[in-house]
């Protein structure tokens, strides 16, 4: 494929977006779906560019195809020049974008066509942003250096805004929009300030260049490694990870397929990916990539407790994404951990680091978007998301519970789904890096699965509880354009584990795996992956205990552990913590009270001042506007027999 082949891969989403924007918008009705035909083609175009871009690699030297820069911007001496990175990390995430964005727009026809004929919303705006939010992350995975990665992450951060803000009319949504624009902001401010300092002692922004730089020794010791954490902290706001983890469970306000996008592909894997594609200067800071472990395992369990009781079931989705970026960063930290340790840290052993962070977030990104899929299809079929007015869909909605239970079984790690391949690795890397992160990734394994069943067997088992109201007394089946998506990304969550098997993930991202098994050789190599699945199928079995046969009271757990329930029914305080007590007292009340009196008695009274100087002037002057023409030409010939005089003087 040529250079411009991979261009289209990004360009294909914004061509979308513009005749969107440009034709459809004024020429076609309001309730016309042509704005999501034409991004299902714009996209189909990107996925069948990515694949064929991902076979190209599979089969280059070293699974990298370089492709020429071009110049982007010249002033003078100064030149930046930006070009595509095509490497075996590019090549999976866009395959992984363009796919989950592809099944995420097809969903979308059926799903907002309730909203189309009922709320009178229209279909050209959400299809425009969402061709625009696609664009966007494609535009960041294939970028070769930090400057324009930088404006990319911006353009997700903008359109994941608007999205979640999309029904812009409810409180609740503008609110929650506000709220990820502004956390994400205090993370990407490391991110830009991180780059700034890379450029200021390195003279590049280019990814490959600095890699090696760190390699080499030329960037070294606190420069690189409050760089590292600098970019680290853009990863966890756009992440997710603890303290910024805030914004995340609120996003749920938006449609149900941006959160699904959102979750899965786009806006939480882009801290991810972020670290993955600089890790090369990450390995070379023992302090960073501990710093990212520590983190990550943290969040892993921190996000898991809050999901064991919430109600939505979107925000239980929520909190399992957060839970499992924190798995994610986990792995990355900790093989950055192992590197160091072993004293072999290079540029490829750096960069085939990675694969065990990346595969996960390969595999998660299927079954998360068909999980929050599912939950849209019984949002269709109930008009909730409270899991307390649902039970026994899987009667009337058996395509949508089979297809959820298979994202369920994968998200717990029950062999073989992709699920269980993707964090075995994860717990093996994370028992060589750090012994208490690796306690804390298999208690989390207990708490996923446990959080997952009870989804489960409250939303589908039981008696129906009636749904939202008396129009959803029968559920039903969604549409055949929702179920489709659904199949097809079970079908993934179930099989592209196995990619894995010996090695072969591995080996495509540049380095053979000592943990690499076979299908069935993974259990007699370590005792490990067994344990996982047994704390697995025990925190199912606790599910079932409590909600499918009631055997254990929920409600007298709940009693006896009030004091824990209530810390995880009010997500720990952060919300107030950081809005009552940060923002109200220690910011607005303290350290910018004296800025709001000299904004108050100082900008403020200039501002006035002026306008009320003009003001009164003005009204001076209007009192010279008579309307008498007498009056008029008097002052005409006056003005006229000064003008002269003058004249006259110096002549």
């Amino acid at each position: 494929m040529s250079s411009q082949g991979f261009w289209l891969i990004f360009l294909l989403p914004v061509i979308s977006f513009v005749l969107i924007s440009v034709l459809v918008k004024p020429l076609t009705r309001r309730d016309s779906p042509v704005a999501g035909y034409i991004t299902i083609m714009a996209i189909t175009g990107s996925v069948i560019l990515s694949i064929w871009t991902l076979a190209e690699v599979l089969g280059a030297p070293n699974h990298e195809i370089h492709v020429p820069d071009i110049i982007w911007v010249t002033i003078g001496d100064f030149t930046i020049k930006t070009g595509i990175i095509m490497d075996a990390l590019t090549a999976v995430m866009v395959v992984v974008v363009s796919v989950v964005s592809l099944m995420v727009q097809i969903y979308s026809l059926g799903y907002m066509e309730h909203f189309v004929h009922h709320d009178g919303d229209t279909y050209t705006r959400y299809y425009a942003w969402m061709s625009l939010f696609t664009a966007s992350m494609l535009g960041l995975i294939i970028a070769d250096n930090l400057l324009l990665m930088f404006v990319f992450w911006e353009m997700v951060g903008l359109c994941s805004y608007l999205l979640i803000g999309y029904w812009f009319h409810r409180p609740s949504a503008a609110n929650a929009a506000k709220k990820a624009f502004i956390v994400t902001r205090f993370g990407d401010f490391g991110f830009l300030a991180a780059i700034l300092v890379l450029y200021t002692n390195t003279g590049t922004f280019d990814t490959a260049q600095l890699s090696d730089m760190a390699a080499t020794g030329l960037l070294t010791g606190g420069i690189l490694t409050w760089a590292a954490i600098g970019i680290f902290s853009g990863a966890m706001g756009k992440s997710a990870q603890f303290p910024l983890h805030v914004w995340l469970p609120d996003a749920m306000e938006g449609p149900t397929p941006v959160s699904a996008l959102i979750h899965s592909a786009t806006m939480v894997s882009a801290g991810v990916f972020l670290v993955a594609r600089i890790f090369p200067i990450f390995a070379h800071s023992i302090e960073a990539v501990t710093l990212v472990a520590t983190i990550g395992g943290f969040t892993a369990i921190f996000a898991a407790s809050m999901g064991l009781v919430m109600n939505d079931i979107k925000r239980v989705l929520a909190y399992s994404t957060i839970s499992q970026l924190g798995y994610m960063m986990l792995a990355l930290g900790a093989a950055g951990i192992v590197l160091n340790h072993e004293g072999h840290v290079t540029v490829e052993a750096a960069k085939a680091a990675v694969a065990i962070g990346i595969f996960h977030l390969f595999t998660h990104a299927f079954f998360k978007s068909l999980l929050f899929l599912g939950a849209g299809s019984v949002n269709h079929a109930t008009g909730t998301f409270d899991m307390r007015l649902m039970g026994g869909l899987r009667k009337a909605m058996p395509w949508t519970y089979i297809t959820f239970l298979m994202g369920a079984l994968s998200l717990a790690g029950i062999w073989p789904l992709a699920g269980f391949w993707s964090k075995d690795e994860i717990l093996i890397t994370a028992l060589d890096g750090n012994t208490l992160l690796f306690i804390l990734a298999m208690i989390t394994v207990f708490m996923t699965a446990f959080y997952m069943f009870r989804v489960i067997f409250m939303t589908f088992h039981g008696e129906y509880r009636g749904g939202e109201s008396e129009e959803y007394r029968h559920p039903h089946e969604s549409s055949k354009v929702m179920v489709l998506p659904l199949v097809f990304l079970a079908v993934l969550a179930v099989g592209v584990g196995w990619w894995s098997l010996g090695g072969n993930f591995a080996e495509f991202m540049g380095e053979h795996h000592p943990h690499a098994a076979g299908f069935f050789d993974i259990f007699a190599s370590s005792p490990w992956p067994i344990i996982s699945l047994l704390l697995a199928l025990a925190g199912i079995g606790l599910a079932y205990l409590m909600y499918g046969s009631k055997r254990i009271s929920a409600e007298k757990i709940g009693a006896r552990f009030k004091m824990l329930y209530n810390a995880l029914i009010n997500k720990y305080w952060f919300d107030e913590l950081y809005e009552n007590i940060i923002v109200k007292k220690a910011l607005l009340g303290g350290i910018f009270a004296g800025f709001q009196e000299v904004d108050a008695n100082g900008v403020d009274s200039v501002v006035n001042g002026v306008a009320e100087g003009t003001f009164g002037s003005g009204n001076i002057i209007r009192r010279l506007q008579t309307g008498q023409l007498q009056l008029y030409g008097l002052f005409i010939g006056l003005g006229a027999a000064v003008i002269a005089i003058v004249l006259f003087i110096v002549s």
